[in-house]
Order: C-alpha cells, then sequence, then structure tokens
C-alpha cells in the first residue's frame, strides 16, 4: 500500500529542511566552528528527524488501520 500524497509531501519537505540542517553542520565541522554550536545544531537535526519519522508511521498506521476497517487491507 502506498501512503497518501498529503502526508507524504510533508514528509519530504520536513527532510529537505533537515538536509539543509546536516549541510549546514558539515560547513561548521568544515569552518572549525565552536563544539558547543555543532551540537546544538546536531540535537536540533536530531529531534526534527525524531519528529518526521513518527509523522509517517503515523499516517502509514493511520491509513492501514482506515483501509483495514473499510475491508481494503
Amino acid at each position: 500500500m502506498k501512503l497518501e500524497a498529503g502526508p507524504t509531501d510533508d514528509v519530504i519537505k520536513r527532510l529537505r529542511r533537515i538536509e539543509g540542517q546536516i549541510g549546514g553542520i558539515i560547513r561548521m565541522l568544515e569552518d572549525g566552528r565552536d563544539c558547543v554550536e555543532i551540537v546544538t545544531q546536531l540535537s536540533a537535526a536530531n529531534r526534527a528527524l525524531d519528529r518526521t519519522g513518527f509523522r509517517l508511521l503515523s499516517a502509514g498506521m493511520r491509513q492501514c488501520v482506515t483501509a483495514a476497517a473499510a475491508g481494503e487491507a
């Protein structure tokens, strides 16, 4: 079963934002930025990835339960 477009589009947007954060962290490391700043950004990216994963899982579960209840599973 494919996920519906709405939640998938939202997750893709979130992942692209996280991708930008990771690029920023890489640049920070290359520039020799302060380790506290880097760890702060890593923590923020990690939280964003966790939330995005939860969003994807909850959308998938909701869609599967709805389909099963409708006899489509």
